[in-house]
């Protein structure tokens, strides 16, 4: 059987973050992390328990983040990350199976190297390669 790819992680734009984070608390008991200008003020959301990695503990569970919505940021809708093992071999695969991919990796500090692309249907979606500890 060949290996699958989980996804891993969803993002979405947000205009006002401190508004976007009250709001998931409050409907679903999400909890955010509202990260520095270090970190694009990124918004971490823990949507279950985590364990001491940050990781969650009910399979199927996954968490996400809130990006700051930018005028000159690509379809800025929300999507999912799928990880991967190798970020350059997926990449490959992508463009080589109609993909586009958007740009090179970077890395996000104490998680892996990203990149977002789109499929052949349009849609972006992003690729993560896990930090191996």
């Amino acid at each position: 059987m060949k290996k699958m790819n989980p996804v891993v992680h969803f993002e979405m734009p947000a205009d006002d973050r401190t508004r976007m984070a009250d709001f998931y608390a409050n409907v679903f008991g999400w909890q955010t992390q509202l990260l520095g200008e270090d970190m694009g003020n990124y918004v971490i959301a823990s949507t279950g328990e985590n364990d001491e990695n940050g990781r969650p503990k009910m399979p199927g569970t996954i968490n996400g983040g809130f990006f700051p919505r930018k005028e000159d940021w690509p379809a800025q809708y929300p999507s999912i990350v799928i990880a991967v093992e190798d970020i350059y071999e997926a990449m490959n695969k992508i463009t080589g199976s109609g993909g586009t991919v958007l740009g090179e990796p970077m890395e996000i500090p104490g998680f892996g190297l990203y990149v977002s692309f789109y499929d052949t249907e349009g849609n972006r979606v992003s690729i993560i390669c896990p930090i191996m500890n």
